[in-house]
């Protein structure tokens, strides 16, 4: 099913591979700098609206004051994101899209460690103190790859879930409603699945999985601060100051 991303991706990495010199390290980082430039027209939308959730808190919060009745207050608060053109939801498919990104790069990188050759010649999968062929085991590279998927996720967190309660009556719900209590729902999980997903899946898989990751997330949080600032990490540091 992933054929369409997977023999392109080989075919690309090929060619960084003898552009870098026979560097499958450097390889690497270059196809993660592509696939994000190509990913750009999803991610930029994605973050904007990201900013825009943020900027809405404070309507948010008065909102939540002006409605005890909660699904009146979802309704409200549904009506104020239509009004300023934001999507919930938006932030979750930049993240499925890299999930299954890196589900075709792990076929690519099994490929090449079972044929061990390219062009045929032995593939250097040295870089730095990585064997990329096998899991990093001094386990520095997974602890990265978790560490900054965790300050990027809380980057990307809105202010969402911190305002919309989901009624108790079931059969008062709407499928909007329905459809922001999933956007909710997602965004937790997501915050702190996705660096435990990472962090498992570099310990099992070649440590060449968790280059990419830290490559793309880097990007990623890059990208995040130079169109919306640090994002939810300002919730985070408005809580410790409080405390």
């Amino acid at each position: 099913m992933l054929n369409f991303l997977i023999e392109p991706i080989t075919a690309l990495l090929i060619f960084l591979y003898s552009l870098t010199g026979n560097s499958f390290g450097l390889a690497i980082i270059l196809l993660t700098l592509i696939i994000r430039g190509v990913l750009v027209p999803v991610t930029i939308p994605s973050l904007r609206s990201a900013k825009k959730m943020q900027e809405l808190k404070p309507q948010l919060d008065r909102l939540k004051t002006k409605h005890k009745d909660k699904v009146k207050l979802q309704q409200a608060q549904l009506e104020l994101y239509k009004q300023n053109g934001v999507n919930p939801a938006a932030g979750c498919l930049p993240q499925i899209i890299q999930l299954i990104i890196l589900i075709a790069l792990y076929q690519v990188f099994i490929k090449f460690i079972n044929q061990g050759v390219i062009n045929n010649q032995t593939v250097n999968m040295t870089f730095l103190w990585l064997n990329l062929s096998k899991p990093d085991p001094y386990y520095i590279l997974p602890i990265v790859a978790g560490l900054s998927q965790l300050v990027f996720s809380l980057m990307m967190r809105s202010g969402l879930e911190t305002h919309v309660k989901a009624p108790k009556n079931k059969k008062e719900k709407q499928k909007e409603e329905n459809s922001l209590e999933m956007a909710q729902s997602m965004q937790q999980q997501m915050v702190y699945m996705m660096p435990l997903m990472t962090i498992i899946i570099s310990l099992k898989f070649p440590s060449g999985l968790a280059l990419y990751w830290v490559a793309t997330t880097l990007f990623s949080a890059v990208q995040q601060y130079i169109i919306s600032g640090p994002g939810g990490l300002i919730l985070i540091k408005n809580k410790l100051i409080k405390t």
